[in-house]
């Protein structure tokens, strides 16, 4: 069983930044690959990035350039870097966790709010 707990939301103009971070507790931490996924109201969840248990990344092609996900093993703690937010960019953004191997378990956070707005 894997918990995961988001923070770093927030309220912020068009234009700002902000940092999400996701700590993961009860399970080896690096045999996951971590994502981030958002959903808007009315919408359905949609993938942000992934990171790899090797570091490799991918982004959604609306966010390519301006959000940057990274991982600290160490710490058991997944980041989305966001900069150069948009009003479009505004949901509840929700951690991922998927065990690389079998058998192959699926964790989501509770998610924290996002909001782009002047």
């Amino acid at each position: 069983q894997v918990r995961l707990v988001e923070s770093g939301g927030g309220l912020v103009q068009p234009g700002g930044s902000l940092r999400l971070s996701c700590l993961a507790s009860g399970s080896i931490f690096r045999l996951y690959r971590m994502g981030w996924y958002r959903q808007a109201p009315g919408n359905q969840r949609d993938l942000v990035a992934t990171i790899t248990t090797d570091g490799t990344t991918n982004y959604a092609d609306s966010v390519k350039g301006r959000f940057t996900i990274s991982r600290d093993d160490a710490k058991n703690m997944v980041y989305l870097q966001m900069d150069s937010l948009k009003p479009e960019d505004t949901a509840v953004y929700h951690c991922n966790a998927v065990k690389i191997i079998a058998p192959m378990d699926a964790y989501w956070g509770q998610g924290t709010q996002v909001t782009v707005s002047s």
